[in-house]
């Protein structure tokens, strides 16, 4: 393993308890939760917004949300209606808004009240007196996991009338993309985006990794990473997922394309415990998908 991916992994390790404040708040009517470091840091920091998937909550992924802001984020989450923990009061068993199973059925009225939460908790947040000095609003990232992540690319272009100005990537986290998939909107994406999916699973990862599927379909700068043996809930507190690799490479690219630091290795080479690495940058194309196993000489082992 390269020793630059060797230090960053490494530096993960130590942040083990995440270095970060957790604060729960109401923002535009909303319960939102926030992180920030736990120390001081000079000057205004980027800001993320994490989405939750259908029937989780803001605090659903803790250990990524805690982990961005040890890493210099401020991060914020609210609490979608459809919410069912952390003081969500939707019932797990209620209906969907639209079958899953007919994405081609959504439009963009489909949980529309989703991105409306992100534009309503961004312009509630703008002038607020307690992140006005601390947030940098020039520097946005939108964070998505399942219906989240429905959310996150919606908001990038995926659909033409929620495009929300300003934002610099999306991170879209075992996404349900199906219906822009099938109705290939995602040429829309204004934005760079990095798809996470797990191997194991099995409704959402083949139709992002499919030819023609969300990735093939999205414009560049984009990037895959498929991770071995991981499940749809590996981004959240309740998988017992080793959270290591995803976490490199949430912030490889989170770093690059918010924060616009230098591009880190990560981006271009497969860890351990990825099954598949894909991308299309200015970093390079890799036509062929990267893992592991076919990586040559000077690669991640």
């Amino acid at each position: 393993m390269p020793l630059r991916l060797l230090f960053l992994l490494t530096c993960l390790l130590c942040m083990g308890a995440a270095q970060a404040r957790e604060q729960t708040l109401k923002v535009a009517g909303m319960q939102v939760t926030a992180w920030t470091p736990d120390q001081p840091v000079p000057g205004k920091l980027p800001v993320l917004i994490f989405s939750h998937g259908l029937h989780g909550c803001d605090v659903q992924s803790r250990s990524l949300t805690e982990a961005f802001a040890a890493a210099g984020y401020i991060v914020f989450a609210p609490n979608h209606r459809d919410a069912s923990c952390n003081g969500g009061t939707t019932p797990w068993f209620e209906g969907t808004e639209m079958m899953f199973l007919h994405p081609e059925q959504w439009t963009e009225a489909t949980y529309r009240n989703r991105g409306d939460d992100v534009r309503r908790l961004i312009a509630g947040l703008y002038d607020d007196e307690r992140f006005r000095d601390r947030a940098d609003w020039s520097r946005l990232g939108l964070v998505g996991h399942s219906l989240g992540g429905y959310t996150a690319l919606g908001l990038a272009g995926a659909w033409p009338g929620w495009k929300l100005p300003g934002v610099k990537a999306v991170l879209a986290l075992a996404p349900y993309s199906h219906p822009y998939t099938v109705q290939q909107t995602l040429a829309g994406l204004y934005v760079p985006v990095m798809y996470e999916c797990g191997q194991n699973d099995f409704p959402i990862t083949p139709v992002v990794a499919q030819p023609q599927g969300s990735y093939e379909q999205s414009p560049q700068p984009k990037y895959y990473v498929e991770f071995a043996n991981a499940g749809h809930l590996a981004w959240t507190n309740s998988d017992a997922t080793d959270r290591r690799a995803i976490l490199a490479y949430s912030l490889a690219f989170l770093n690059h394309y918010v924060k616009g630091a230098p591009a880190d290795a990560a981006l271009t080479h497969p860890l351990v415990g990825v099954a598949q690495l894909r991308y299309a940058s200015e970093l390079g194309n890799s036509d062929q998908p990267a893992t592991v196993e076919n990586t040559a000489a000077g690669g991640s082992r």
